[in-house]
């Protein structure tokens, strides 16, 4: 015999948990950005996730996913954090716009190995993300003092290198299980950074965070680290959960409310 519900109230019995609902990815806006590369047109997908509000500026957070979520469906990035957003209690209070722009399969945010190689150049992908960060800006009523970067493993790289490039423009970066390079920790010593790592990380070493919060300190720097003992490669779950970082990041704003702008998409950094 089925029973259900009512009959377990009948019983006497108070009903089990309710099944979470899942989240309504379409409250994400699909889009696209198009840049020149190697004299060709190239274009990006994104989502933009665009709160409901009345006429206040609101915050964006820009976030870089991993590898295992590259392609061209634009819907793969939207894990780990962009979901969380619409669908987790301690994020309700904290109404934002969310920019996920989805890196193509054969590229990444930033190169694995720079070491203290120049900056130079981003990568297309970073470009991608740089431009359709001025297409919201210019669209959407963003809080220009309250733009957050974000990233987990391979878009913890991607988030180190995008930080480095304009320190400038953000009120808080949040890498994860990411790496970067050394010596661009002079451009980093004024942004307020909180970067987490589990020790036990078997696909990004835990020696990747400490590379640049160790350089960012001896810089002159003041950057949070957290290591989260015992937990591998999954470390983005306790950065994004209730305890993480994210009561932090939303609590931060940037003094230089004129700070986005400086080179295009397309222009390399000395």
């Amino acid at each position: 015999m089925l029973v259900t519900p009512l009959m377990l109230l009948l019983l006497g019995f108070p009903p089990g948990p309710a099944f979470p609902k899942q989240p309504d990815m379409n409250r994400f806006v699909s889009s696209t950005i198009t840049i020149e590369v190697d004299n060709a047109n190239r274009t990006y997908p994104y989502r933009l996730l665009i709160p409901s509000q009345d006429d206040s500026k609101l915050p964006l957070i820009v976030f870089l996913h991993g590898a295992g979520e590259r392609g061209h469906d634009n819907k793969s990035q939207l894990v780990y954090l962009p979901e969380r957003v619409i669908s987790e209690a301690h994020f309700r209070d904290k109404p934002c716009y969310l920019l996920a722009l989805q890196c193509p399969a054969g590229e990444q945010w930033a190169p694995y190995d720079a070491g203290d190689e120049p900056l130079g150049e981003p990568s297309p992908s970073i470009r991608a993300v740089i431009a359709a960060m001025h297409q919201v800006m210019a669209e959407q009523n963003v809080d220009p003092s309250r733009i957050y970067l974000t990233g987990l493993s391979m878009g913890g790289y991607g988030s180190w290198d995008l930080a480095a490039r304009h320190p400038e423009w953000f009120a808080a970066v949040v890498p994860i299980c990411g790496g970067g390079r050394p010596n661009t920790a002079p451009r980093l010593i004024g942004v307020p950074i909180w970067a987490f790592h589990g020790t036990n990380d078997r696909d990004v070493a835990e020696a990747e965070s400490l590379a640049m919060i160790e350089a960012i300190r001896s810089a002159g720097g003041r950057p949070a680290y957290s290591a989260l003992q015992g937990v591998g490669h999954d470390s983005w779950h306790y950065a994004y959960g209730p305890r993480g970082g994210m009561e932090w990041m939303f609590a931060q704003k940037n003094p230089h409310t004129a700070a986005f702008s400086g080179p295009g998409a397309g222009e390399p950094i000395d």
